[in-house]
This record gives structure tokens, C-alpha cells and sequence, in this order.
């Protein structure tokens, strides 16, 4: 069983930056594939991007291009989603999930296993 733990979040201005992590456990093999998604209130959960744990291929959302930055640290089972240049519609809450499998997938029932999330809001 994979566990995702983030951590992370909170207030931030327009303009500025934070770093979430996802703290994974329970892997037992390297062909995973980890993503972090993103839902706010009166919208869908939305993919934001993903990366291959074996070949650490990244794919991003059209909107974060550019502005948020996907990495992992194998040593620690860590994957790390850097968002700068934050605005307003960025607030949501943030998910990391994980998939056995680690093709690119951006639908969020692709991925069996999910964190519980971290808030991120960002102010005007």
C-alpha cells in the first residue's frame, strides 16, 4: 500500500512562491508514476503535473508552464512541486497522487493512490 503525505501549503501573496512536498512510502518497485493535481472550490480536481519515478519524466498542465516546476529525491522518496509566480486562481487544494504505471496520465481516476491534500491560497 502507497502512502502520500504533502505538506507545504498555505497564504502567499500575489506574485510569490512556495514549495510543496509529497513525502511517499510503500513503493516497492520503481515504476510509478507520482502527480500532483488541484481542486478548488466550484471546480473539478485538475491535473498540474506528473513525474515518471524511474525516468523522472515530467509533463505539465498547459497553465503552470513555465511557473511551477515538478522534481523528486529518490533518496528520500520525496516528490517536490515548486509554484512561483502564484495568482489568485491558483488557490486550491493540492493533491499528490501515485500510479502503478508510469505512463503520462493527467486523469485524476488513473491514480489509485492519493494524499490528503494541502491547502494553498493566494491573496490579491
Amino acid at each position: 500500500q502507497v502512502q502520500l503525505v504533502e505538506s507545504g501549503g498555505g497564504l502567499v501573496q500575489t506574485g510569490g512562491s512556495l514549495r510543496l512536498s509529497c513525502a511517499t512510502s510503500g513503493r516497492t518497485n520503481s515504476n510509478y508514476a507520482v502527480a500532483w493535481f488541484r481542486h478548488a472550490p466550484g471546480k473539478e480536481r485538475g491535473f498540474v503535473a506528473r513525474i515518471g519515478w524511474r525516468n523522472g519524466v515530467t509533463y505539465y498542465a498547459e497553465f503552470v508552464k513555465g511557473r511551477f516546476t515538478i522534481s523528486r529525491d529518490n533518496a528520500n522518496d520525496t516528490v517536490y512541486l515548486q509554484m512561483n509566480n502564484l495568482n489568485p486562481e491558483d488557490t486550491a487544494v493540492y493533491y499528490c497522487a501515485a500510479r502503478r504505471n508510469d505512463d503520462i496520465a493527467t486523469l485524476h481516476w488513473s491514480y489509485a493512490y492519493w494524499g490528503q491534500g494541502t491547502q494553498v491560497t493566494v491573496s490579491s
